[in-house]
Formats: C-alpha cells, sequence, structure tokens
C-alpha cells in the first residue's frame, strides 16, 4: 500500500439495506432504499427510490415543500408538469434537480409505452432555505459530464471525479456520481470526511475497502442494495466479478436539523408541518397556484 493510501482515511460499509419492492403513486413499483423503516433518514438524505413504471401507472400530481428531487433518468422517459405552467420530459440519461422549496404541486408520468425506469432522490433543505422560491435545474444527457480511465466510466451528475465538476449548483452541498465499472477494475473516489456517504447498485457487484485493512473490507454487495459508509476521505470500490458493475455513489453535507416529515412534506417542527398542510388545503403561502390547476 502506498504512502498516499496510508495517509487517507478509508471509508467502509456500516450498513447494508436490501431495497425491496413497493407499490407507489398510481400503480408504479419502487424500490426504496433511504426511506424504509430500516433507513429512515440518512442527513442530509430522506429518500432514494429506484422507480418503475409502465402506462397508465405513473405518479399523478402530487405536492412537495421543504426539500429537493432529483430525478434520474435510467430507461425510457417521464414527463413532468407542475402547477406554474413548467412541462417537459426527461428521457434516458437526463436529469432533473428539482428545488421545491416553499411549494410545488406537480406530476410525473411515463411518455410513451413500455417500462420506463429511473431514480428518484430527495435531498432536504435546511431551515433557512425550506421557504426559498422554487426552482428546476435540467441536464440533457449529451450534457452530462463524462470520464473514463482505466476500465471505470463515470457521469458526474453533481460533484466532481477524476477532476471534472458538473455544473448542478446543489442548495444543500452534494455529489452524485453514477459509476459503470469493468471486471477487474478499482476506484478511489475522494469524498469531504464530515459527509455522509452512500452507495446504490444498480448491476453487478461491488467490493467496498482495502482488502488488506480488515475493518475497511467488506463481502460482495449485489444489486438493488444500498450500502451506508463510514465517516473517511475516500472510498475504494473494486469489481471482483466476470461482469459489468454499475452504481450510484451518492454523498451529502450533513444540516443536524430536526427532521419532522408528514409524506411530501418536510419541516423542523410538528408546527411547520401544521402549518404547511394549512397553507396546501387553503391554496397560500406558495400553493396559490394549485386551486385552478389541472393536468
Amino acid at each position: 500500500m502506498s504512502v498516499d493510501q496510508e495517509a487517507q482515511k478509508h471509508r467502509y460499509v456500516v450498513k447494508k439495506v436490501l431495497a425491496k419492492p413497493q407499490h407507489e403513486g398510481a400503480g408504479a413499483i419502487v424500490r426504496r432504499s433511504i426511506g424504509r423503516y430500516e433507513l429512515r433518514n440518512l442527513d442530509p438524505f430522506l429518500l432514494l427510490d429506484e422507480l418503475s413504471a409502465s402506462p397508465p401507472a405513473g405518479f399523478p400530481d402530487h405536492p412537495h415543500r421543504g426539500f429537493e428531487t432529483v430525478t434520474y433518468m435510467l430507461q425510457g422517459a417521464v414527463t413532468h408538469q407542475d402547477f406554474s405552467g413548467n412541462k417537459g420530459t426527461i428521457k434516458a440519461g437526463d436529469l432533473q434537480w428539482m428545488t421545491a422549496g416553499r411549494g410545488i404541486v406537480h406530476s410525473e408520468m411515463p411518455a410513451g409505452e413500455g417500462v420506463h425506469r429511473g431514480l428518484q432522490l430527495w435531498i432536504n433543505l435546511s431551515s433557512k432555505d425550506k421557504m426559498m422560491e422554487p426552482r428546476y435545474q435540467e441536464l440533457q444527457s449529451k450534457d452530462i459530464r463524462e470520464v473514463e480511465k482505466d476500465g471505470v466510466h463515470v457521469r458526474i451528475i453533481a460533484g466532481e471525479a477524476f477532476g471534472v465538476r458538473s455544473p448542478i449548483y446543489t442548495q444543500t452541498p452534494t455529489m452524485f456520481l453514477d459509476f459503470t465499472v469493468k471486471p477487474g477494475a478499482q476506484l478511489d473516489q475522494h469524498i469531504p470526511d464530515t459527509w455522509t456517504a452512500f452507495a446504490y447498485i444498480l448491476e453487478g457487484e461491488a467490493v467496498f475497502g482495502i482488502p488488506s485493512k480488515p475493518k475497511c473490507s467488506s463481502s460482495s454487495v449485489t444489486s438493488h442494495h444500498a450500502v451506508v459508509l463510514s465517516l473517511g476521505d475516500v472510498v475504494t470500490v473494486r469489481n471482483a466479478s466476470d461482469k459489468t458493475l454499475r452504481f450510484v455513489l451518492i454523498g451529502g453535507q450533513p444540516l443536524n436539523e430536526p427532521v419532522v416529515q408528514y409524506g411530501p412534506f418536510v419541516m423542523n417542527t410538528e408546527e411547520e408541518i401544521q402549518k404547511t398542510i394549512e397553507d396546501y388545503h387553503l391554496f397560500r403561502n406558495g400553493f396559490e397556484n394549485a386551486k385552478h390547476w389541472k393536468i
């Protein structure tokens, strides 16, 4: 092992969760890792779903307040529209980073026949940002920065990898990387040492850690599992199988604030949740446009 490796504090797996299929929305199926009872919150992350839907299933109009939603399509396409007149279609490889802030009501429905798959990540906002004005950031697949090196390919959704940075601005500091690793290849990815970090395996098997450091090694992790990583400034991941490995690595700066969640509303206190419910039902304080909006 090199001197550099010794000097770094390597992350290792501290928890593994299998994302089991469950029904969500109107007939859609999701594999939920963060947000299920074994992993309710992972500050600043509230939810990670691997979603799958075929028409007419989908996610009809529903509200959000107090956090960001990140939708990253893997297959097919989803058409989204909201109560302010925003509308668009996110295709395979495309990204939508939506900051709900004080309030959005929107829908997400499959565009066309067949199976439509993607990931949706919910990122909490700090108390000072929860009532900010909503905004969207979107990147088409062709505009997402990519790097390939030594059998490792990465799409940089947010943050930085191999010296290349995404143009996405993250209100809560966040990294979101989509790695594809050839058999036998290995990568070392820097993560700020105080950040929460986890990985979700989309296909293949991943081994996290360094074999020569027992505490830092782990058994292989297979598809549809999320693994929570210890604190540290670098994670080593290798593909020890004979098949391609694909996983997302996600990290974020913890907010260290109370989390009070009621479905699609996430605030800091019960009183704020009650006020949010009233705002939504009375069409006020950010939900005014919902009164006359229909898809």
